[in-house]
């Protein structure tokens, strides 16, 4: 019972093989029976669809691999059989309720089948017929077909009904873990993944109002390539506009050869306020700046110079970020879609959709009140004509099947708007791809006031980095760690925890909300918080190191060994470990990556009830030394930091050996 699309994936592959082996056996006949009027042409066919033969046979084999390597998701196998269950009891019914969880309680089984309440209300309003849900429950487990999974089921309260699984099968997936690594779900058909994130402003220094963007976008993207889709990870710069102008002109005043020299600026924050408070109390620089807009937009190759200058001095402090943070991104501005604005505004204008109102053209999408501005009175264009353009060309140039755009959520009018006029306009379908705003909520101080510097200013992202550098070492030199780690170590556990708590503290939060940023909890190494789960990661890997066992013997003994689940904590360890395939299906269709935390959270604090519960490594209590090793435990230890590492690197956090 593997995934759905992989199943079918390999029929049809199966199915188009079967219709090719007939087809040479006619060919076959064909030409025996001297029928033929061109033998060679039969030779030529017939060479073809055996290479065509030869190569679906390795696809599928290839497919089956797949399949075979792949982590089992346990709640869509159990959602088959039951799918295929209620469709044996209830064949007229059409598009049953499916509903299958984990269960909150071990009494209550491993995983709950909670479709009968549903079906029951159904059948009494379709059919008038009145059937208590527990009567409908035992005739969905009267049709439960044969599986390797469930053990046993149980009608519990109204009808519930409890699945217990098979302790065999759960040992099974925990080995195929161990040996194959964690491997994600086959997808059938790769889709591509366009994901809009970060997208700070040119001469404007990235603040902490882009550290959302920028956390969540990635570690989104790294999920959809993990998952196999073929991403594509754009930041969508603020690198054109009428501001342009007024830099352009204070450079040329300022540094009036910098077409020979290169200017020096070192503070672009500064220069930018210098140039718009020139712009808004300088008439004749003010003019000034709008001539050079003029001149940029026309690609006057000295002020397109001056332009890239600006947007140099801007990429090199954007990138001093992104590598302290490990972001892969690649820029895709405003500036890349100017030429196509104006076939934007002529495609609306020559499907009718645009109305002048006050010498600006408009387009108005119904649903919404407020339309979208595709060209001013003065003929330049707006956002919403770059962002109609940039939609247009990720879905009809890019061809994504997926578009996210990871922005604030005071954007969401704006994109559904733009999203609709990309509907209206015929350039995609809904129901085929799908085009979501990835909505975030405001960083909050301590104060539960917008996160802002003591005399108001926006808080600078490189220096909350700085401040997390710094407030990391100082937790590790108050844990004594500098005494026994190299400095090597010390400064590796310094960058993973900083940057690491920065992340998991805003990844943790439900991204719809709004967070209070407070260094002092993200720090903690108590709860759920990135510092705890680093240290409890440490722990596990450390534990077949001072057993002296090594990975080539770990992974000897996941061949060899079977993961005994006597003991309930070794049972509740194994069942939560393999969870990790539903965890991350959910978070593809919903983008909420706190339910990864909530996860690994929880894996965490199952790990150390398992560990004090069971003893992995048995030591004599008055020599210290080992006398057992309970390998089928540490093969346990090893599945969960193994999770543990993946889930890691989805979120972005580099986790260290010794901390």
């Amino acid at each position: 019972y593997c995934n759905t699309v992989e199943r079918s994936s390999s029929r049809l592959l199966e199915n188009e093989i079967k219709l090719l082996t007939a087809e040479i056996e006619r060919l076959k006949n064909f030409g025996c029976l001297g029928v033929s009027p061109s033998l060679e042409g039969l030779r030529d066919e017939n060479a073809k669809l055996k290479y065509r033969l030869n190569f679906l046979k390795k696809s599928l084999q290839e497919e089956r691999n797949k399949s075979t390597k792949s982590m089992v998701n346990i709640n869509s196998c159990l959602q088959e059989i039951f799918g295929a269950a209620i469709q044996a009891a209830y064949p007229d019914l059409e598009n049953p309720p499916l509903v299958v969880t984990p269960s909150q309680q071990p009494k209550f089984g491993d995983y709950q089948c909670n479709s009968a309440m549903g079906i029951s209300q159904i059948l009494l309003k379709t059919r008038e017929q009145k059937v208590i849900p527990r009567e409908i429950a035992e005739k969905i487990a009267k049709n439960i077909p044969a599986n390797e999974c469930i053990e046993k089921v149980e009608i519990a309260g109204p009808g519930f009904i409890n699945v217990h699984l098979r302790k065999d099968f759960v040992s099974k997936q925990l080995s195929s873990l161990l040996i194959n690594g964690v491997q994600p779900p086959a997808i059938g058909k790769r889709k591509k993944v366009v994901v809009d994130f970060s997208s700070p402003n040119i001469a404007k220094e990235m603040h902490v109002g882009h550290l959302r963007s920028t956390i969540i976008g990635e570690s989104m993207c790294r999920l959809f390539e993990f998952a196999g889709y073929d991403v594509l990870r754009l930041n969508h710069l603020g690198d054109w506009g009428t501001q342009f102008g007024m830099l352009i002109a204070h450079l040329q005043d300022k540094f009036p050869d910098y077409l020979t020299v290169s200017p020096p600026i070192g503070d672009l924050q500064a220069f930018y306020k210098e140039s718009k408070r020139r712009f808004d109390t300088e008439e004749e620089f003010k003019k000034r700046a709008y001539q050079c807009v003029v001149l940029l937009q026309s690609k006057n190759p000295d002020f397109i110079k001056a332009w890239n200058l600006i947007c140099d001095v801007s990429r090199r402090e954007f990138q001093k970020i992104y590598n302290c943070l490990d972001i892969t991104i690649i820029e895709r501005g405003e500036s890349f879609y100017h030429e196509m604005m104006k076939d934007i505004v002529k495609e609306f204008e020559d499907k009718g959709f645009v109305q002048v109102d006050d010498g600006r053209k408009v387009v108005f999408v119904p649903g919404f009140p407020v339309p979208l501005t595709i060209m001013k009175s003065d003929g330049g264009y707006t956002y919403d004509t770059s962002d109609l353009a940039a939609l247009k060309h990720r879905l009809c140039e890019e061809k994504g099947d997926i578009l996210i755009y990871v922005v604030d959520s005071g954007q969401s009018v704006h994109f559904q708007t733009v999203f609709a006029a990309g509907q209206m306009i015929g350039w995609y379908d809904p129901k085929v791809t799908r085009v979501a705003h990835a909505a975030f909520g405001v960083v909050l101080g301590e104060d539960k006031k917008k996160f802002k510097t003591r005399s108001g200013d926006t808080v600078r992202l490189i220096d909350l980095l700085e401040e997390g550098l710094k407030r990391a070492m100082d937790k590790l030199k108050d844990k004594e760690r500098d005494k026994v780690l190299t400095p090597e170590e010390l400064k590796a556990a310094q960058t993973s925890v900083a940057f690491g708590c920065i992340k998991y503290a805003d990844l943790s939060h439900n991204r719809l909300n709004d967070y209070v940023f407070s260094f002092d909890k993200m720090l903690d190494d108590r709860g759920n918080t990135a510092a705890y789960l680093l240290y409890a990661f440490t722990r596990i890997r450390a534990i077949a190191r001072l057993a002296n066992i090594d990975e080539q013997m770990l992974r000897k003994a996941a061949r060899e060994e079977v993961l005994v689940l006597d003991h309930e904590k070794e049972w509740k360890l194994g069942k939560c470990i393999l969870r990790f395939p539903e965890i991350l299906q959910k978070i593809l269709e919903d983008l909420l990556l706190h339910t990864l935390c909530d996860y690994l959270y929880e894996l965490a604090t199952t790990f150390t009830e398992f560990y004090d519960s069971c003893y992995c490594v048995e030591k004599d209590r008055h020599t210290g030394q080992i006398v057992k090793v309970n390998m089928w435990r540490l093969l346990l230890c090893e599945a969960t930091a193994t999770v543990m590492a993946k889930g890691f690197d989805i979120l972005g956090i580099k986790p260290v050996e010794r901390m």
